[in-house]
This record gives structure tokens, C-alpha cells and sequence, in this order.
């Protein structure tokens, strides 16, 4: 039987632009969001909060990074991806499962309160990671939405998903800070390129099937200009699982450290790839669909 896909990617020959047909905000009832915090998410897809978790709590979290990317456990182990070129630690996937801290934190109401709120639904941890980016060396994350390969990699079938991106370090404007283009999540860019057996080996350390073309993106640019998110640790950015962003490498002396906790409405439950030949491992896509936080 044929799914119904309203988001079709990776089997044009060409790209294409294609409108939303999902709402952005599927809640707004009670929770830690005002009524103006939740237009603005419905507006731009993104919402800045300068102070999410206290100093302490960021020590606490940067001990932690410190300590997964020196265990020796991890070595080998395929939830710690290493830089192509120079093999330094890039991202630790799965982190609310290996880390007593890192599994709090997706659990606080603080974050898991306001993936609910937008959601409108109770919600589940589909991924999480920290992402490491050392000075001097750090590589860029280039430009993307993730819902496309959630939903051609991993078979989510909704724009029913967020990402909370919490600064363990300073972010400022010379060390790869977060990028978005406001108003973007309105917008799916269906990408162009068969999703190759087992493409998430590669895609994690440098990424082109599912990548959105030149042209697309300068349209998208054109229109709704480029954020930049700078802020002192502990701020963070929530933002729609289409928003189209990326970041650019660091050669500055400071390095950039950010913990991102997905949360996917359990209403949203992924199935299928919609353009892959199989299924990426649990530690992307996770197919636990158990309630965080309730």
C-alpha cells in the first residue's frame, strides 16, 4: 500500500520548493511559553532564550562532555562520530541514555515542558547529541533541514518534531554559532540523490545526500534573510524540525559545545523511510517511543 507524502525527497531529478501543510504550533495550551513566545515560534520557527540552565548546571554538563569524549568505552563505539580528517571527536549520539546528566536534563520541565507546549501532545526523545567544536579546527555543519532526513532516513511523517540546542560554552559570532533563516520551516526543500545503503556512515561526518542545492538556499535567503544565535552558556535556541540551518567551522581560539535534545510528538511516531532502503540505527532515530518528562 502507498503512503500518502506530502513532503516527497530524493527522487526528482531536480529540486523543488515545496509549502507546508503541517501547523507549526500544535499546542499553545498551558506551559512555561507565553501566548507572544508561541506566536513568534509560529512566525519565525525559532525561539532564543538567554538564560535556560544556570552556571552550575553548565559545569556540571561541560564535566560531562569532558568525560564522554575521553572514555575509552566510547572508542569504536558507533554513537561517537569522529572528525573526517583529523579523527578529534565531533558528536556524541544518544546521550540521554549514557549519561546520568544529559538524561535529566531531556527529562526537565524546563526543556521537555516546551516541546509539549508546541506539540500539543505528550512527546519522546527521538535524538540527542552533543556536538563538539574545538578552536582552531572545529568543522562547519552545513547548511540543512533536519526533517528531511528524518523523514526520508527515518520515516517521521510530520513537521511534528523540535530541537532544543543548549550552549554548554560561549557562542559568539567567530566560533561557529548557530545559523537559521527565519521563516524557513514554512518551506520543504525536496533535495535531489538516491540515500545510498547505510548513508548515515558517512553522512554524519560529512553530509551530501539530503543536502539542499544552491539555489534553493538563495532563494530561501533571499527571502527571509540569516539569523545568527550568539549568547553565553547556558542560553539556548528551540527551534521547528524544517527551519533550514547549519553553522560554520571555527578557526577562533574558542571552542563551541552544545547539547541537542529532539523531542517528537508520540502522535508522530516514525515508521518506514520514506526514500531510504532501510532504517538508520536507534541511536539516530530512536524507535522508543516512550513519553519523556510526563
Amino acid at each position: 500500500m502507498t503512503r500518502h507524502d506530502p513532503y516527497p525527497t530524493r527522487r526528482a531529478a531536480h529540486p523543488e520548493l515545496i509549502a507546508r501543510v503541517d501547523p507549526v504550533v500544535h499546542g499553545g495550551g498551558t506551559g512555561p511559553l507565553s501566548a507572544g513566545e508561541l506566536d513568534g515560534f509560529d512566525r519565525d520557527g525559532f525561539l532564543a532564550m538567554d538564560r535556560l540552565i544556570t552556571p552550575e548546571e553548565v559545569a556540571r554538563c561541560r564535566a560531562e562532555l569532558d568525560r564522554l569524549a575521553a572514555d575509552p568505552a566510547l572508542r569504536g563505539d558507533e554513537r561517537l562520530i569522529t572528525e573526517k580528517d583529523s579523527g578529534e571527536v565531533r558528536s556524541v549520539f544518544e546521550v540521554h541514555r549514557i549519561s546520568e546528566v544529559f538524561a535529566a536534563l531531556a527529562a526537565d520541565p524546563r526543556v521537555v515542558g516546551r516541546a509539549r507546549q508546541i506539540l500539543g501532545s505528550d512527546v519522546y526523545v527521538h535524538q540527542s547529541r552533543v556536538n563538539y567544536k574545538p578552536g582552531f579546527r572545529g568543522k562547519d555543519f552545513y547548511w540543512h533541514s533536519d526533517f528531511e532526513t528524518w523523514h526520508a532516513e527515518d520515516g517521521m511523517p510530520r513537521m511534528r518534531a523540535v530541537s532544543v540546542s543548549i550552549s554548554l560554552t560561549p557562542n559568539n559570532p567567530c566560533n561557529g554559532a548557530l545559523m537559521i533563516m527565519p521563516g524557513s520551516h514554512r518551506t520543504f526543500v525536496s533535495c535531489v540523490g538516491e540515500t545510498p545503503a547505510e548513508h548515515y556512515r558517512e553522512s554524519l561526518k560529512d553530509q551530501e545526500v539530503g543536502t539542499p542545492d544552491p539555489e534553493s538556499l538563495t532563494k530561501l535567503a533571499d527571502v527571509h534573510g540569516i539569523e545568527l544565535f550568539t549568547g553565553d552558556a547556558g542560553s539556548a535556541v528551540m527551534f521547528d524540525c524544517n527551519c533550514m540551518h547549519g553553522s560554520n567551522g571555527n578557526i577562533s581560539p574558542y571552542p563551541r559545545s552544545n547539547v541537542f535534545l529532539v523531542f517528537n510528538s508520540v502522535e508522530n511516531a516514525c515508521g518506514e523511510p520514506y526514500a531510504a532502503p532501510g532504517r538508520r540505527p536507534s541511536f539516530l532515530a530512536s524507535r522508543d517511543f516512550t513519553p519523556v518528562g510526563a
